[in-house]
């Protein structure tokens, strides 16, 4: 197997070159874009797929990497590994880059090379770092550009529209991750965004997008070719390398990291965080009014970078976070909506626990259902536990000390003010198990508890524990959403979507239906 392999059987990024016989090289993802499609015009009916990806074996070198083949093979490359995991390669084709087109749509490489992989004559296999060279896992936290060739967030402000089309590097903390969000085309395609909040020492709020755009997934050939050319003679190998970088520049046209970057900006902790995004493209949001970052497929994240400037930027969110400067890491970004309509799976409690243990800390975020009931609810006791205060202007938890919210301190008084809000832990039980301290906030547990915060104010302590049993052991249908967290106590982090009593005969039929599959 590859992680058995010394280190001398692989030959290193910087030595090579296009005479090597069947080379074998190793590095970790540092970078990867989505799989995507386009017809092939030499096989009528057919389909060709293609994604890419860059690898490093040493903090000076790192190459791209290109793919192609059928679905199938493409795909399962695809899902067999992710940025972070190593990957050993056996004999890819060494192919000279064409440094100024193609570092326009791909990441700016120290190699002169790139490889190319083929299905017939190529294989990629993926190991632990652990198990192959623990070196490789230190080049995760090198950026890949120069760490003090980057623009601080208030630099991006300060320079607004000037700035607008602009390929920039940034050095910044997570605030805040928020759900991704998905969308429907003019022509019926589905779409997937995800916005994440920066923050640094000048700045308190700056937006990165990640966006799958459902156009780049399936490219069309102009109408006027028939057939891809034959690359029999000069002239048609000169009409191929034009047609593909006609589709080069479409797939430019549009952000590419799709759902790659997303899943990463899943696994930021915010206000723990921090990221070093090269080549992110600096937009003016005139919807907005405001400057904001979107990842494109030049762009390579660094997360949580050792580098001197990441270290004094560890020290400042570290700092405001002892001093509650900020708000709590515990709500994402506000005004989030989940179509629960589009929520149709249905999970137990010992299945999600069990799709934790085997994804190994890399649970990508879900959402499902759970016919169980809340088995905690401490809402009789010190209110405290029950409500925090939020600013009305970005709904964040505010400095408890203070009441005030240092994001928007620049807001006048007068625009500004806070408002109490449910923020409280709960348990879920089904007949599997129990998931512990979920998360049951704002609005969903207003609708939960079924009053408002100034009624529940209103209620005596011996109301509230009569409130309490009214909804304890109820079978409920549960919406959530899980994702893995480390800092989180149980290792999952589950936000509760909903939670109303169940209709006994869906619930009775959901509970048989998931029994008949352990048979």
């Amino acid at each position: 197997m590859a992680h058995s392999r010394s280190a001398r059987d692989f030959v290193a990024l910087s030595d090579l070159h296009p005479n090597l016989a069947r080379p074998n090289v190793i590095g970790v993802v540092i970078g990867k874009t989505d799989v995507r499609s386009f017809p092939d015009r030499k096989n009528i009916g057919t389909e060709r797929y293609t994604f890419n990806f860059t690898i490093r074996d040493s903090p000076t070198y790192f190459i791209n990497v290109q793919s192609w083949g059928r679905e199938e093979y493409i795909r399962s490359l695809s899902e067999s590994f992710r940025v972070g995991d190593c990957v050993t390669i056996e004999n890819p084709l060494i192919q000279s880059k064409e440094a100024e087109r193609e570092e326009k749509f791909n990441p700016v490489t120290p190699s002169g090379y790139k490889l190319l992989l083929s299905e017939n004559h190529s294989v990629v296999k993926t190991s632990s770092c652990y198990d192959t060279d623990t070196r490789l896992l230190a080049l995760l936290h090198l950026p890949v550009k120069d760490p003090q060739d980057y623009y601080s967030l208030g630099d991006i402000v300060a320079n607004g529209q000037s700035l607008h089309g602009r390929v920039l590097n940034v050095l910044a903390a997570v605030m805040a991750v928020g759900e991704p969000k998905y969308f429907i085309t003019s022509d019926k395609r589905k779409g997937q965004r995800c916005e994440v909040k920066l923050y640094d020492e000048t700045e308190r709020s700056f937006p990165i997008v990640c966006h799958k755009d459902p156009s780049v997934e399936h490219l069309a050939w102009g109408s006027e070719q028939s057939a891809w050319p034959s690359t029999n003679s000069s002239l048609n190998w000169a009409l191929l390398q034009l047609e593909m970088t006609r589709i080069k520049a479409e797939i430019q046209h549009f952000p590419s990291w799709d759902n790659e970057s997303i899943q990463l900006a899943q696994t930021w902790i915010p206000q723990e965080t921090v990221i070093f995004a090269s080549d992110v493209r600096i937009n003016f949001d005139k919807f907005r009014n405001c400057m904001t970052a979107t990842v494109i497929s030049k762009t390579i994240i660094t997360t949580n970078p050792e580098t001197a400037e990441a270290n004094v930027l560890f020290s400042f969110i570290k700092e405001n976070a002892q001093a509650g400067a900020l708000p709590s890491p515990v709500k994402e970004l506000p005004n989030e909506t989940i179509n629960l309509e589009a929520v149709v799976d249905v999970y137990t409690v010992e299945q999600l626990k069990e799709k934790a243990l085997q994804s190994d800390g890399k649970l990508e975020p879900l959402h499902g259902i759970i016919y169980g009931y809340i088995s905690t609810l401490d809402i009789d006791e010190s209110v405290s536990r029950v409500l925090r205060n939020r600013c009305s202007v970005c709904r964040f938890i505010v400095n408890e000390v203070s009441n005030t919210c240092t994001f928007c301190s620049d807001v006048s008084a007068e625009a500004r003010s806070t408002f109490a809000s449910f923020d409280m832990l709960v348990d879920v039980t089904d007949h599997t198990g129990t998931l512990r301290s979920c998360y049951l906030a704002d609005c969903v547990a207003e609708d939960t508890l079924g009053c408002t915060v100034p009624e529940f104010l209103m209620l005596e302590e011996d109301q509230r524990t009569a409130l309490k049993w009214q909804l304890l052991l109820e079978r409920s249908k549960i919406y959530f959403k899980v994702t893995s967290s480390p800092n989180w106590r149980t290792g999952l982090k589950v936000n509760l979507l909903s939670c109303k009593l169940a209709d006994p005969m869906e619930a009775s039929q959901s509970f048989l239906g998931r029994d008949w599959n352990y048979l």
